[in-house]
């Protein structure tokens, strides 16, 4: 007589075997790459928004932000390694320059992948360490964000040997790519109803009756210009993965080390004049040594690269772009925002209270406000 307590349907063995759970979520996570990003995304923008909102809780709200972002980090290696066992018949889009460069050292440097990989978490993680050392006292906090900026520059000096002294690029490990499969599902997938996204004008594909192969359709006549310039190969598409940034020497050299040492020198310095945070003796030796170190690096291009800054490539141009963007933090940051942006802002969201929508907004700038005063990796790019 079998007992009460019996279930008609015993749960399978494997999901009792904890040891069998990690396959199981890896294949999960693989098969529904777009679903778990879209669940890391909107985890990361619920952190982002309310930043300051419950200050005691402000350690276990990073805690969330740095555990997605690891999380996220694990699940680009998954899905990496999916995609790379794919067998060569399966069409893959075509990956961007970073994409290819940074593959490139991935694959054939497997201490430049761990040093890579030890970076991004310490970056991902670097705030929560200073929240946690804040506990302690302002002198932990900055010898912990000092060893923290030091470990970084570590990391990007070995990535600077690894590499053959070529630049650095941000970030340095691939990004996530797109499964080629999960594209041909969601087209085998449409019920009719929907309207596609590109739909040709008329269907003018034709099948080999020989090898059972098919033409593709034809270009829409209004469209056949981009059709082409899609299907033209530059001087970038043909290089060698690694050749997609030259190598410094001499003061391109010495400017990118300078550019890795920037953070530590100026996390000292915040950390010798902490006691007046108006000073700008701190701010005047983190910028001057940034935008230094630009001109310099692109002094090294002009007189080595033929051709000068026209002859860089694609992934040169995008990474000297990403960094003069980035020099618009010093904005926020030290004696600037002390003196000069901390008051624009709070006087322009005292202008948008009571207002639709820029009620909103303001409070969102209030809310960082805590973290630009308090904390000095919100407002650090490197």
């Amino acid at each position: 007589m079998e007992s009460a307590w019996t279930t008609k349907s015993p749960v399978p063995p494997a999901l009792w075997q904890p040891a069998k759970w990690l396959p199981l979520y890896e294949d999960f996570v693989t098969k529904n790459a777009s679903s778990v990003g879209q669940v890391e995304s909107a985890l990361r923008s619920l952190t982002y928004i309310i930043p300051g909102r419950y200050r005691d809780s402000e350690i276990s709200s990073e805690c969330v932000h740095s555990g997605v972002q690891l999380l996220s980090l694990y699940h680009d290696s998954l899905v990496s390694k999916v995609i790379s066992r794919l067998p060569a018949t399966v069409a893959r889009p075509t990956p961007t320059p970073h994409s290819r460069y940074t593959k490139y050292w991935t694959s054939h440097s497997s201490l430049y992948n761990r040093v890579a990989l030890t970076l991004q978490m310490v970056q991902y993680t670097e705030l929560l360490w200073e929240m946690i050392a804040r506990r302690r006292g302002e002198k932990v906090r900055w010898r912990v964000v000092v060893l923290i900026e030091a470990v970084k520059a570590i990391c990007r000096i070995l990535l600077l040997r690894l590499t053959n002294s070529r630049p650095l690029v941000t970030p340095p490990l691939p990004e996530r790519e797109v499964d080629p499969r999960t594209t041909e599902e969601e087209e085998s997938d449409w019920n009719g109803m929907q309207t596609p996204l590109s739909e040709p004008s008329s269907d003018l594909s034709w099948t080999m009756p020989r090898t059972g192969l098919s033409l593709p359709s034809l270009p829409d006549s209004n469209d056949v210009s981009n059709y082409l310039i899609s299907k033209v190969l530059t001087a970038d598409d043909i290089k060698p993965a690694k050749t997609l940034l030259h190598r410094v020497t001499g003061q391109g050299q010495l400017a990118e080390i300078l550019y890795i040492l920037r953070p530590v020198i100026y996390a000292l310095a915040m950390q010798r004049w902490s006691a007046d945070k108006r000073s700008w003796r701190p701010w005047l030796i983190g910028f001057g040594m940034e935008y230094g170190c630009r001109q310099l690096a692109k002094s090294d291009f002009r007189e080595r690269v033929a051709g000068g800054l026209r002859g860089l490539t694609g992934l040169e141009r995008e990474e000297l772009r990403k960094r003069g963007w980035a020099m618009g933090w010093w904005l926020m940051r030290g004696a600037f925002y002390e003196n000069i942006t901390k008051s624009w802002l709070q006087g322009l969201t005292g202008k948008m209270k009571g207002k639709p929508l820029l009620d909103l907004v303001g409070s969102v700038i209030e809310d960082y406000e805590y973290l630009w005063d308090n904390f000095y990796f919100p407002t650090a790019t490197l």
